[in-house]
């Protein structure tokens, strides 16, 4: 199978290398090199015609691709705008608890119930003696009373 590939693959080679060959020989007959003047001279005149047309082939050829990859950039941007102009809708916030959700997804099956508060453990909150005296204190301004006596102790 390598052998046979191998043997394709070299026949490929010289078929292109024939072909080249050809398309040279035809766009750049032989140089035929005369020893008078004015045959050097309209020589060079026609090799200058065949070069401007040569030039002139090339840049319409080097135009028509540079339209064409500006047409792909083009159609790759469009395809990049459609892509991201899809706008996702907003899920709207439903408030349902763990039960009713999976009795609606699960239908009658549904027999678990998962009420997590009450399963939680009850914690008693321990009150300290500083903690009463300080909310025993009350009205402010029977406190500022309670001391304006005292300075009246000490002014006396």
């Amino acid at each position: 199978m390598l052998t046979v590939a191998g043997t394709l693959l070299e026949a490929e080679a010289s078929t292109k290398a024939d072909e080249r060959e050809k398309f040279l020989a035809g766009k750049c007959p032989p140089l035929d090199l005369p020893y008078a003047r004015d045959e050097l001279l309209e020589l060079c005149k026609t090799l200058h015609e065949q070069i401007d047309a040569s030039e002139e082939e090339r840049y319409c050829i080097e135009f028509k691709l540079k339209m064409v990859l500006d047409e792909v950039k083009d159609l790759n941007i469009k395809i990049v705008d459609l892509r991201g102009k899809f706008k996702r809708p907003r899920l709207k916030k439903v408030r349902m608890s763990a039960d009713a959700m999976l009795k609606a997804l699960l239908g009658s099956k549904h027999t678990v119930n998962m009420d997590l508060r009450a399963n939680l453990k009850q914690v008693k909150k321990e009150v300290k003696e500083e903690d009463k005296q300080l909310r025993d204190v009350g009205d402010w301004r029977k406190n500022i009373e309670d001391k304006s006596d005292r300075k009246k102790m000490f002014d006396s």
